[in-house]
C-alpha cells in the first residue's frame, strides 16, 4: 500500500568529499540526523582550522529534529557537534565508547550536558517520531562502530556507517553478517553505502596485519618507539599496548586529546593495559630507550600536535634523539600530505628512523574495498542505492559496482551535498536542493570567514598588501600632505625606495588631476585603489591588495 508522504534523504556533508559526514532523513514532521563531522581544510583554505557542514536547513526546521545519531567516534563523524549541536539542542544517540568520546569533546568546549547524551547498543531499536532505528555492529578502525537499519513508513533504509568485513578485528567482534542477511531477506528499500575505498580491488586487509607489523618492529628495535595515530583510534592504541607488553616495554601517552581519550577508554574498559602502567612524561626520558613506547598525536602533521612539535624541536620535556623509531600509523587525509611529509623530513633530520605507510604496512584502512562493498550489496539486496562517504569519483565507481551486482541503473542515484532525494516504495528521484556549503572554523570564529575573505587571504599570500594614507581638504579635494605608503609582503621597502617614492608622487598627482570638490572619501578611496593598482602592475607585474585610508579635514 502506497503512502501519501515521501521519505526525503538530504546529505549536508560527506558526499563528493572525504569528511564532514552528515545525512538528514525527513518524513512528514520528523527529522533524524546521522553523524555530525568535520573536514580538514585544503591548501586553498588559508588560516582555516576546520570545515563543518552548513546546518541552516536543520536550524530552520529544528522543531522537527528528533535527534542526532552518531555511527562511531572518529572526528569526521563527531567533530562538528560542538559547533552545530548548541544551535539545535536535541538528543544525541551513540554507542558506549562513542558517547565517551563525544563527552570528552563537549567538555573541552565547555558545553557538555549529560542529559542530552543517550547510550545505545547494537541490537537495540530506537523510536524517533516516524522512524524506528535499529543498530547493528560493524567492524571499523575503532570499537563500537554501528550501522543503521532505519525502518520508515515507506520501507527500510540501511546506512552502512564506516565498515569493513574484518575476520580478525582487534576487539574480536565481527560485522554482523547474520543481521545484514536477515535485513536483506526482509527487504531493504535503499542502501546508503560507504564509498571511501571504491577504487581499491579486493577486501580491505585485517587489522591483524598491523599487529604483525608492530610485533616485527618492536622485536627489531632497541631505541624508543614513538607511534603517531589519531587520538580517537582506540583500537590502534590497544595494538601498541599489546606489542609493548609483549616486548617488555612500558607505554606513555602524549597529546592533550590523546590523553583525554585514553583516560576515558580505560575508565569504560575499552583499553586493557595488560598489567602494565602508563609512563609519566618524566619517566619517558629516564627509562632505558629499549623499555619505552610512546603513543602520540600528530599523524596528520597538525602544527600544534605533539609529534609535529617534537619534529620542530619545540616540545617541552621530550626531544627526538638519534636511535628513535617513529611510526606514522595513519594515511594522510587529502590536503594534509605536505604537512605529513614535512614532519617526516624533520624527523629524519633529527636522526630518527621513520616508518610510514609507503615503507611498511603500519596502517590499514577501516573502510571496505570493492569486495567488501560487493558483499554488503549482495547481503542487503536493496531496491535503491545511494553511494555516500567519498569524493565524486568514489561515488561513481561504487554506483558502477552496484550495477554489476544487479541493481538497475535507474535505481541508483549519485548525488552531491544539498541534493534532496525523495523516495517511496516504487520510485526515487531528485527534488531540489538545500544549502550545504562549507562553514569555516577559524579560531573562535564559526562562519564569519567566507569565500571573499579566503580570496583576500590568497591574494595577500601571493602579492601582499599596500596601504596608502592621505589627508585631503574636504571642500576642494586638495591633498594636504604627501601620501604615506606602507607595504607588507609586496616589496622590501629599504630596497624599493625609488618605486615607493614614485608611487607616492603618482597618488598625489592622481588626486590633483581628479579633484572634484566635496566628492567624499569613497570617491578618492576607489580612485586611489584603481589607479595605484594599474601603476604598480605596470612597474612590477604584481597585483597587491590596495588599502587606501583617506582622511578629510
Amino acid at each position: 500500500m502506497s503512502t501519501k508522504e515521501k521519505l526525503r534523504i538530504i546529505p549536508l556533508g560527506g558526499v563528493g568529499e572525504v569528511g564532514k559526514n552528515m545525512i538528514v532523513l525527513e518524513y512528514a514532521d520528523d527529522i533524524i540526523v546521522i553523524d555530525c563531522g568535520v573536514m580538514f581544510p585544503d591548501e586553498e583554505m588559508l588560516g582555516i582550522d576546520l570545515v563543518i557542514p552548513d546546518a541552516t536547513y536543520l536550524e530552520e526546521h529544528k522543531e522537527k529534529v528528533r535527534g542526532i545519531i552518531i555511527t562511531h567516534g572518529h572526528e569526521d563523524h563527531t567533530g562538528a557537534l560542538p559547533y552545530i549541536w548548541p544551535k539545535l539542542r536535541v538528543p544525541i544517540y551513540a554507542s558506549r565508547l562513542t558517547r565517551g568520546l563525544i563527552s570528552v569533546k563537549l567538555r573541552e568546549h565547555k558545553i557538555l550536558d549529560e542529559s542530552y547524551l543517550h547510550m545505545i547498543s547494537a541490537g537495540e531499536i530506537l523510536s524517533l517520531g516516524a522512524f524506528r532505528v535499529e543498530f547493528y555492529h560493524v567492524c571499523h578502525s575503532i570499537p563500537d562502530g554501528i550501522g543503521l537499519a532505519i525502518h520508515t513508513p515507506v520501507g527500510t533504509v540501511v546506512h552502512s556507517g564506516d565498515y569493513k568485513f574484518d575476520q580478525t578485528p582487534v576487539d574480536g567482534r565481527l560485522t554482523d553478517y547474520a543481521r545484514l542477511s536477515k535485513l536483506g531477506e526482509e527487504g531493504v528499500l535503499c542502501l546508503l553505502g560507504d564509498s571511501t575505498n571504491a577504487e581499491k580491488p579486493g577486501f580491505t586487509p585485517s587489522e591483524k596485519v598491523v599487529s604483525e607489523t608492530f610485533d616485527h618492529v618492536f622485536a627489531q628495535t632497541t631505541g624508543r618507539i614513538i607511534v603517531a595515530t589519531f587520538a580517537s583510534n582506540i583500537s590502534r592504541i590497544q595494538q601498541v599496548i599489546d606489542a609493548a607488553v609483549q616486548h617488555n616495554r612500558r607505554v606513555g601517552i602524549l597529546g592533550r586529546s590523546m590523553i583525554d581519550n585514553v583516560r576515558m577508554a580505560l575508565e569504560l574498559g575499552y583499553l586493557n593495559l595488560r598489567g602494565t602502567q602508563l609512563l609519566r612524561l618524566d619517566e619517558m626520558t629516564r627509562q632505558p630507550p629499549s623499555r619505552v613506547a610512546i603513543v602520540t598525536t600528530g599523524s596528520q602533521g597538525e602544527p600544534t600536535s605533539a609529534l609535529t612539535k617534537m619534529a620542530n624541536q619545540d616540545y617541552k620535556g621530550l626531544q627526538i634523539i638519534p636511535g628513535d623509531t617513529v611510526i606514522i600509523s595513519a594515511t594522510a587525509i587529502p590536503g594534509n600530505e605536505e604537512l605529513v611529509n614535512h614532519t617526516i623530513d624533520n624527523l629524519f633530520r633529527l636522526g630518527a628512523n621513520v616508518i610510514y605507510e609507503k615503507a611498511m604496512q603500519v596502517h590499514v584502512s577501516g573502510h571496505g574495498s570493492q569486495e567488501d562493498q560487493r558483499l554488503l550489496l549482495s547481503l542487503l539486496k536493496p531496491r535503491f542505492f545511494i553511494p555516500i562517504h567519498g569524493e565524486y569519483r568514489h561515488l561513481t565507481l561504487h554506483a558502477r559496482l552496484a550495477q554489476q551486482v544487479g541493481i538497475a541503473p535507474d535505481n541508483i542515484l549519485t548525488i552531491e551535498n544539498g541534493t534532496v532525494v525523495e523516495l517511496d516504495e516504487h520510485s526515487i528521484h531528485h527534488n531540489g536542493s538545500v544549502p550545504a556549503g562549507y562553514v569555516f572554523v577559524d579560531g573562535l570564529g564559526v562562519g564569519d570567514v567566507g569565500e571573499v575573505v579566503l580570496r583576500d587571504r590568497k591574494l595577500l599570500s601571493q602579492d601582499g598588501v599596500v596601504m596608502v594614507s592621505v589627508v585631503i581638504n574636504a571642500q576642494t579635494g586638495e591633498p594636504l600632505n604627501d601620501p604615506d605608503i606602507v607595504t607588507r609582503g609586496f616589496v622590501y621597502e629599504r630596497e624599493a625606495g625609488d618605486l615607493l617614492s614614485a608611487a607616492r608622487e603618482y597618488v598625489r598627482q592622481t588626486i590633483e588631476d581628479h579633484r572634484a570638490g566635496p566628492a567624499g572619501w569613497s570617491f578618492y578611496n576607489n580612485l586611489i585603489r584603481e589607479q595605484l593598482s594599474t601603476f604598480l602592475y605596470e612597474q612590477t607585474h604584481r597585483r597587491p591588495i590596495i588599502l587606501p585610508v583617506v582622511m578629510e579635514v
